[in-house]
């Protein structure tokens, strides 16, 4: 028998509700003799806590899980230590508290001194009972589950550990409504109220965190419903200026997207449709991700006025949205009906454009130098071939013809 989730799927066994029962079931999963490093490495009273306990258990851990480590002290050192050992890198995180990362291959290992005076303790500072397990390594006993951890997976729920603890670090209060649109589960209704209640805490967080932690979002398949309750639970304010909950809902759905085309166009896609230009520099996100968002919102604004565009419009549309025409079928379905299917067409010279001839060999064969008049040719040339009218060399040679004389 197994324990269904909320989200549907049958991943947490009837035996791994006992804390014997989930440290086997973890065991089993987790397939330490896999790790790029060996057990025996790791301090006495080392024990594996966070995202991998709570996937392993929900049975959706990635080939390389990235893996959080409690060792009693000297997590810096150690972390040199592995490294040096298997010719991998080591990175100090927070010196202060004695945390470092170890990338070794594919695999993150991150290595935190024990916060408090037990790993108990220490369990009871984190932010949700199901990030609150951990997992003693080197021996075979139980999971540890001070809290309810294995209750909250069971129940498809999340459930602060306190008040206290969301208030320590403000992210921790946006970190709920990802993992809940992660897992497809619900936050408790205390938690929805402590966050509701502490949000405009969230702008005290550097803007860096707060933006990986809503590309996390963005990302999720239910990343929709969790923007939404992020802004229900007033989280996001500082950031948006304009609300665009009712157009929101859609965006759940990836629609006639296939996988590989959703996770780039669908988070690109809701980042667009709820910040403008002054919060995503708020967010300090790069110029890149700000010019895309720039594009895409342009373009929707002159859909909805100008649904019939002129050639020159349709050739610019085609150019700035080569890569991220997905996120516009997405936005507006109704304008865009037949576009992804000739956009996923390589050949299609309209929503792929390009010059059928380089500058180079329109240099070589007539005369024209580099500049300004060389540009407009190969403009001109592009424009013909995207709407099937002669490019070739000599269509170009009329063309050059054409121009007028030099002031």
């Amino acid at each position: 028998m197994k324990l269904q989730r909320q989200d549907g799927a049958m991943d947490l066994p009837a035996t791994a509700t006992s804390t014997q029962g989930a440290a086997s079931l973890l065991r089993q999963r987790l397939a330490p003799q896999s790790w790029p490093l060996a057990i025996e490495q790791l301090p006495p009273g080392c024990a594996l806590v966070g995202g991998a306990v709570r996937d392993g258990l929900l049975n959706r851990l990635p080939p390389h899980p990235d893996l959080d480590l409690v060792v009693p002290t000297g997590a810096i050192a150690l972390a040199r230590q592995l490294a040096k050992a298997h010719r991998g890198v080591a990175v100090v995180l927070d010196a202060p508290r004695d945390m470092a990362r170890v990338v070794l291959g594919p695999w993150t290992i991150d290595l935190a001194a024990c916060a408090g005076s037990s790993l108990v303790e220490d369990l009871h500072r984190r932010d949700y009972r199901i990030n609150a397990m951990a997992l003693p390594l080197g021996v075979d006993g139980p999971l540890l589950d001070p809290l309810g951890g294995l209750a909250d997976l069971a129940k498809g729920q999340l459930t602060a550990i306190s008040e206290a603890n969301l208030q320590e670090d403000p992210l921790r209060l946006l970190r709920g409504p990802r993992l809940a649109a992660e897992l497809n589960f619900q936050l408790a209704a205390s938690t929805s109220a402590f966050v509701q209640r502490h949000g405009a805490l969230l702008s005290q967080v550097s803007a860096e965190r707060v933006l990986a932690e809503l590309e996390k979002l963005a990302r999720c398949p239910l990343g929709a419903q969790g923007l939404r309750q992020a802004i229900e639970l007033g989280l996001l304010r500082p950031w948006l200026e304009e609300l665009a909950l009712d157009n929101l809902q859609p965006l759940n759905d990836a629609g006639p997207l296939s996988a590989a085309e959703a996770s780039t166009a669908l988070p690109l896609a809701r980042f667009a449709q709820l910040f403008g230009a002054s919060g995503l520099g708020r967010l300090r996100a790069s110029k890149r991700l700000q010019q895309r968002c720039s594009i895409l919102r342009k373009w929707l604004r002159i859909l909805a006025t100008s649904p019939s565009l002129g050639e020159e419009q349709q050739l610019l549309l085609c150019q700035e949205l080569e890569l991220d025409l997905a996120a516009l079928v997405l936005l507006a379905p109704q304008q865009t009906k037949g576009w992804l299917e000739r956009w996923r067409n390589p050949n299609d010279c309209l929503f792929h454009p390009r010059s059928p001839i380089d500058g180079a060999q329109l240099q070589r064969e007539l005369g024209i130098k580099p500049g300004p008049a060389l540009g407009l040719l190969l403009a001109q040339l592009t424009r013909a071939r995207a709407f099937g009218r002669p490019h070739n060399l000599e269509a170009a040679r009329i063309l050059a013809e054409q121009r007028p004389p030099a002031a």
